[in-house]
């Protein structure tokens, strides 16, 4: 089966609102920053806004330091935004951890919809059983999956996953990579929605957001792409429309890795303290297209 998803594919009659989601876990670093830079460089060309996010859905590794941070440093960086949680907006909260009612709302109908399954499986149960690549949570082997769709009250102490409709084939077209193709059971499997510490996955968290704040492009980085694949299925089964995709190639280091936040060295805040000017990253950032 061919999943057609055109409702990304015109939206040339609206106006632009773009999004910066940088999430508080660590100091940013230059591969957010070439990225976070291109989404306001698109917002800009469309004559948009741009809308600023704290994805702070991770209790254990956000830290309000950080949030301060990064706000400091991307404003170092030339960055402005329109909407955020330091300047408000129509379309507030913009901070993922006080946004839970509208993620168990929609965890609710997914339920009601028969798109959700309750799983009970270890840590050390799925990493025996998955393979998982550092950007990607696995394919899912189905042990816990029903024969059948189920409805009816929510379990407490389960994580939940999406139903991924076996053999589907998810297309989109990427602002910069162009046609992406994905098989849903083949590419990617069921995937975690909601976790047994009541909290949403990073996937329906941003199709919550991204709907509500009438997002209408998401600029990101490459590691991403599958998961527009799952966030597609989402916004389907949820009734609401996807945004358009624009993601950026990575940044890597000397020795190929692609940079994360334990890159101390090329981290925002160390290059302001060595001095650098943001004039100096810009031949960075135009790599990426």
């Amino acid at each position: 089966m061919k999943l057609l998803d055109a409702t990304h594919l015109d939206r040339k009659s609206e106006v632009y609102r773009g999004r910066l989601a940088p999430s508080p876990t660590g100091y940013l670093h230059l591969g957010h920053a070439r990225t976070f830079w291109m989404a306001q460089q698109r917002a800009l060309a469309a004559k948009g806004t741009l809308i600023l996010r704290n994805e702070d859905l991770d209790p254990e590794r956000s830290r309000p330091h950080f949030l301060e941070a990064l706000l400091e440093d991307l404003r170092w960086l030339g960055l402005e935004w329109q909407e955020g949680p330091d300047v408000g907006g129509p379309f507030g909260p913009y901070t993922q951890s006080q946004r839970h009612s509208f993620y168990r709302d929609a965890w609710r109908r997914l339920l009601a919809g028969g798109w959700l399954y309750p799983c009970h499986c270890s840590r050390k149960d799925l990493a025996l059983a998955m393979q998982a690549p550092h950007d990607d949570e696995g394919i899912y082997p189905g042990t816990c999956r029903p024969a059948r769709a189920q409805t009816g009250e929510p379990q407490s102490g389960a994580n939940w996953r999406f139903r991924v409709p076996e053999g589907e084939v998810v297309e989109f077209e990427d602002g910069f990579f162009g046609p992406q193709r994905f098989v849903a059971g083949q590419d990617f499997g069921d995937f975690l929605v909601w976790r047994r510490d009541d909290l949403p996955s990073y996937q329906l968290a941003v199709v919550v957001d991204d709907a509500a704040m009438k997002i209408t492009e998401v600029v990101r980085g490459a590691d991403l792409l599958k998961s527009t694949a799952r966030q597609i299925l989402l916004a389907r089964a949820l009734s609401v429309p996807s945004p358009a995709w624009y993601h950026c190639e990575l940044l890597r280091d000397e020795q190929g890795q692609r940079l994360a936040k334990r890159h101390d060295a090329l981290s925002l805040r160390a290059l302001r303290q060595q001095g650098k000017h943001p004039q100096e990253l810009l031949p960075a950032f135009h790599t990426s297209g």
